[in-house]
C-alpha cells in the first residue's frame, strides 16, 4: 500500500481507499474534501480534474461509495466496542482486533457474542447454572472427578435439571452457542461457502405438473461462485411465489471436520464424544443456518447490484439517444375502438393541436384520416410523424407510410417511438399541471412527439422504474434502485447540458447543484422577467446562491446570449483562461471560438496556474473547436417491413431491421414491429465469445437479426444477430469499453457427488444417554 503524503487522522482510510480502488492517496483525500464541500460528481469529474488527478465519474463514484462504507464501519466500531465496554468485557486484545477489522461481516462476527438476544437455548442452561460444566468440556482438561460425577453435582430437578444427562444437554447447548459465535470460524465457513457452495432450487411439493416460468429451476443447482445475478433473482421470485424453495449447502462432512478440528484440541480424551455431538449440533442448529442467510443475502445484494447496474446501463442509453432536433412534430398515440389520437408540437416542443383519427378497425375510414393528416401538415410546419409503439402501431405506422407515398410527402420522416411509461407520464401530477386542460390520452400523443423531438427532456419526467429497460427492477432493493437510476439521470442531463431559457424545471433539476425549488424558482424568473441574456443573472434567482451557482453555472447553456462563452460548456471561472488565449493570438474571444485553425496553434502550456490545469485547459481548447457540441449520436431511424406486422407474419430466416429495446445480462430484446420483442440470446449476439451483451448491444440500437423460430403459444420470438454477420468480419462495437481480463470459460454446473444423507438430529440429552451407555464400565474417565 502506499503511503500517504497526508498526517491527518484521515490518512490511513485514504490509504485504505487508494488501495481498494487502485489509485493514489492524494486523489482520495483531495476528492473527498470536494465531497465535504457539497460539490456533485458531475462537477467535480468535469471542472476539478487536476484535484481528482482526471477521475471520470464512474471512479468518483465509486471513491464515495467506499468512502461511505467505511465511515458507517466506523460508526458501527464505535457502537460495538462501547456496548462490550458496557457489558465489562473489553479486552486489550478484542479491542485490537475490532479496531484492525475493515470488513462488515466480519465486525460482526466478532460482536456477536456480545450482542444482546432473545432467550436462548444457551442463556437458559446458563440461567440454571451449567455454565462451569461447559467451560469444564470446552478446556478439555481431565480432572479427578469423571464427565459423569461433573455433571452429577449440577443436578437440580428445582432448576429443571433432572438428571445428568440434562445437565450434559444444557452444557451443550452452551458450548454449541460458543462454537457458533466463534469469529475465526464463521470465516473460515463463509468463504467455504462462497467458494465451495452450490445454489439449489427445488420446486415446492406439489407444484410438480404445474407450468411456469420458472420450470428450469424445478430442480436446478450451480456454484455460488458463478451464478449470474439472474438467475439468483429468478430463484428468489419464484421461493416468494411459493412455487420453489432454495438452499445453498456445502459439503457438511468437511465443514463439520473443520467445525471439529477447531473445538477439539486433543483426540484421545474422553471429552472427544461429547464435544463432535456438540459440534454437530453447533452446526446444523446455528451455523449453517445463519451462514446460509448470510451468503443469500450476499448474494441477493450481489445481483441487486448487478440487476441496478443493468438498468443503468440501458436507462442510460435511452436517455442518451439521438434526437430529432428542433422540428415540428405529429405526435401518434395509436388505438382501434378509440381511435389514433394526434399531437401536433412546433419546432420549440410547445403544443398547438389536437385530433383524433381512425384509420383502423372497426371503423377504417382511411379517407377521413388522410384529410385530417393532409390539414395538420399543410398548416403546421411538420417535418416528422411519431407513432407510438402500442397496440394498433404497426398498422398505424403502414397508414401513415402510405398516406406519405400517395401524398408524395417522402420528406417527411414516420418513426415508431418508444412509449413505455407515457400512459404513467400522462395520469401523472405533472402532465395535469402542463397541459390541464387535455385528455390523458392526447398528452400521451404529446409525449411521443417530445421523445422524438429530445429523448431526454421528456423521459426525466418519468420515474425511470416505469420505463422498462431493466431485469427484475421490481425485485432488488428499492432505495438503491431510486439512488442509482437519479444518478443515471443527472449523469446525462449534465453531460449534455440544458438550455436554461426552454428547459423545464424536471429537467433543470437534475442539473448540478439544482434542486426542484431552485428549478421551479430558475423557472418563474424567466417567465416573469424574460429569457436570460448571461450566466450572471442566475444570482438574482431566488435560493440561487454563489456556491450553487457554482456548481450550476457550466451545466446551464445560453444560446444567442449576452456572452459566447455562455452557450459552452466552458465554465465562467475560467473565461478570464480563454481571454487570455484570444488576446495571445491579438484576436478576439468570438474570433477564436470554432475557429480550428486558431485553437490548435495554442500553447496550452503557457496558461498553466495554480488555479487551472492542463487538463482543464484541454477541456476548454476542446469545447472552443465544438462549441455546445451535443454529444449524443446522428439520429437514425429503424425501418420495419411492411409485411411483417403480427407474430403470424414471422418465418423462420428472416432477415429484419430491428431496434434494441433492452439488454440484460442473458441477451438483448429486440423490437421488430410486432407487438412482442424478440430475444437475441447472449450466444446469438456474436461470432466470438463475449460474457457482457453490453460490450455489443445497447439500447436504441438498430439492428439486423434472423428469425430462429417463434413460439405463437408462448408469445416468444428467437433471434440472432450472429447469423446476419459475416464470420470474418468482427462484430461492430455499440461502444467503447474498458478492457476486462481475461476469465477462463465456465464450464456448465455439473451434480455434485452424492452427499451423505443427514438424519434429524435426536434431541441432545438422548444422543448424551446413548454416549453414557457407551462410555459406562469402560474404565475411562
Amino acid at each position: 500500500m502506499a503511503t500517504s503524503e497526508y498526517t491527518t487522522p484521515q490518512a490511513a482510510l485514504y490509504d485504505r481507499i487508494a488501495a481498494d480502488l487502485s489509485l493514489r492517496p492524494a486523489q482520495v483525500a483531495r476528492t473527498v474534501s470536494l465531497f465535504l464541500e457539497d460539490a456533485t460528481v458531475p462537477f467535480i469529474a468535469r471542472y476539478r480534474k487536476e484535484a481528482t488527478g482526471n477521475l471520470d465519474e464512474e471512479q468518483i463514484r465509486q471513491l464515495a461509495e467506499r468512502h461511505k462504507y467505511y465511515q458507517d464501519l466506523e460508526q458501527r466500531r464505535v457502537t460495538v466496542m462501547t456496548t462490550i465496554a458496557e457489558q465489562g468485557k473489553l479486552t486489550e486484545a478484542l479491542r485490537q482486533q475490532i479496531m484492525t477489522c475493515f470488513d462488515k461481516a466480519e465486525l460482526e462476527d466478532l460482536y456477536l457474542p456480545y450482542r444482546p438476544k432473545r432467550q436462548t437455548r444457551a442463556s437458559l442452561a446458563i440461567e440454571r447454572g451449567l455454565e462451569p460444566l461447559a467451560r469444564w468440556l470446552w478446556e478439555q482438561e481431565p480432572g479427578a472427578q469423571s464427565i459423569e460425577d461433573m455433571a452429577a453435582t449440577l443436578v437440580d430437578p428445582d432448576k429443571g435439571i433432572p438428571g445428568v444427562a440434562e445437565a450434559l444437554s444444557g452444557a451443550g447447548h452452551i458450548i454449541a452457542e460458543w462454537i457458533a459465535e466463534t469469529a475465526e470460524l464463521r470465516k473460515m465457513l463463509r468463504t467455504m461457502m462462497l467458494t465451495e457452495g452450490l445454489v439449489r432450487a427445488t420446486v415446492v411439493s406439489g407444484k410438480q405438473d404445474e407450468k411456469t416460468k420458472f420450470q428450469d429451476y424445478y430442480d436446478f443447482r450451480e456454484p455460488v461462485a458463478s451464478i449470474p445475478s439472474h438467475r439468483i433473482l429468478a430463484i428468489l421470485r419464484g421461493t416468494r411465489e411459493g412455487l420453489l424453495s432454495m438452499t445453498i449447502d456445502i459439503e457438511a462432512i468437511k465443514a463439520l471436520a473443520i467445525v471439529q478440528q477447531h473445538v477439539i484440541r486433543q483426540p484421545d480424551t474422553v471429552f472427544v464424544p461429547y464435544l463432535q455431538a456438540y459440534c454437530e449440533d453447533a452446526y446444523h442448529r446455528l451455523l449453517l443456518p445463519s451462514l446460509q442467510n448470510e451468503v443469500r443475502r450476499a448474494l441477493k445484494e450481489h445481483a441487486d447490484a448487478e440487476a441496478i447496474a443493468v438498468f443503468q446501463d440501458n436507462l442510460r442509453n435511452l436517455l442518451m439517444a439521438p434526437p430529432l432536433g428542433t422540428f415540428g412534430v405529429l405526435g401518434i398515440d395509436p388505438g382501434l375502438r378509440t381511435g389514433c389520437k394526434l399531437a401536433v408540437v412546433d419546432d420549440t416542443g410547445k403544443y398547438l393541436e389536437h385530433a383524433t383519427i381512425y384509420p383502423l378497425p372497426p371503423r377504417e375510414d382511411v379517407d377521413g384520416a388522410e384529410q385530417v393528416l393532409r390539414d395538420l401538415v399543410e398548416r403546421h410546419r411538420i417535418r416528422a410523424m411519431a407513432v407510438g409503439n402500442g397496440t394498433g402501431s404497426r398498422e398505424t405506422e403502414t397508414f401513415v407510410r402510405r398516406f406519405l407515398d400517395k401524398h408524395a410527402l417522402q420528406d417527411l420522416l414516420c418513426v415508431v417511438v418508444n412509449e413505455a411509461g407515457a400512459s404513467v407520464y400522462s395520469a401523472s401530477r405533472l402532465a395535469r399541471q402542463e397541459f390541464p386542460n387535455l385528455d390523458v390520452t392526447v398528452r400521451g400523443a404529446i409525449s411521443i412527439a417530445h421523445r422524438l423531438q429530445d429523448p431526454l427532456a421528456e423521459l426525466v419526467k418519468i420515474d425511470p422504474k416505469s420505463i422498462g429497460v431493466g431485469q427484475y427492477q421490481h425485485d432488488v432493493e428499492q432505495k438503491l434502485l431510486r439512488r442509482s437510476l437519479g444518478e443515471t439521470v443527472e449523469s446525462c442531463v449534465n453531460r449534455v447540458g440544458v438550455d436554461v431559457n426552454t428547459a423545464s424545471a424536471e429537467l433543470l433539476q437534475y442539473v448540478s447543484g439544482l434542486n426542484l425549488r431552485q428549478a421551479n424558482n430558475l423557472v418563474e424568473y424567466r417567465n416573469a422577467y424574460g429569457r436570460f441574456a448571461n450566466r450572471q443573472a442566475f444570482l438574482q434567482v431566488s435560493g440561487l446562491g454563489e456556491k450553487t451557482f457554482q456548481q450550476a453555472a457550466g451545466f446551464l447553456r445560453i444560446k444567442d446570449g449576452d456572452n459566447l462563452l455562455d452557450s459552452t460548456a466552458v465554465h465562467p471561472e475560467t473565461y478570464g483562461v480563454v481571454e487570455r488565449m484570444a488576446g495571445s493570438l491579438a484576436v478576439s474571444v468570438a474570433d477564436l471560438v470554432s475557429n480550428a485553425e486558431l485553437v490548435v496553434h495554442l500553447d496550452l502550456q503557457q496558461f498553466v496556474d495554480d488555479q487551472v490545469g492542463l487538463y482543464t485547459l484541454q477541456d476548454i481548447r476542446e469545447e472552443l473547436l465544438k462549441p455546445g457540441r451535443d454529444p449524443r449520436q446522428q439520429f437514425v431511424a429503424p425501418r420495419f417491413r411492411a409485411d411483417v406486422t403480427t407474430l403470424t407474419d414471422l418465418q423462420e430466416g428472416m432477415v429484419l431491421e430491428g431496434v434494441v429495446s433492452n439488454v440484460t445480462n442473458f441477451g438483448a430484446f429486440v423490437d421488430i414491429g410486432v407487438h412482442q420483442d424478440g430475444l437475441v440470446h447472449i450466444s446469438e449476439l456474436s461470432q466470438r465469445y463475449i460474457r457482457d451483451p453490453r460490450d455489443v448491444v445497447q439500447v436504441g440500437q438498430v439492428v439486423q437479426v434472423k428469425v430462429l423460430g417463434v413460439d405463437i403459444a408462448l408469445q416468444r420470438i428467437s433471434l440472432s444477430m450472429k447469423a446476419v454477420r459475416s464470420p470474418a468480419a468482427p462484430p461492430p462495437e455499440a461502444r467503447q469499453r474498458p478492457a476486462r481480463p481475461a476469465r477462463r470459460k465456465r464450464k456448465k454446473p455439473t451434480a455434485p457427488p452424492a452427499e451423505p444423507v443427514v438424519q434429524p438430529e435426536p434431541d441432545m440429552a438422548e444422543k448424551l444417554r446413548a454416549l453414557q451407555a457407551r462410555f459406562r464400565g469402560s474404565g475411562r474417565t
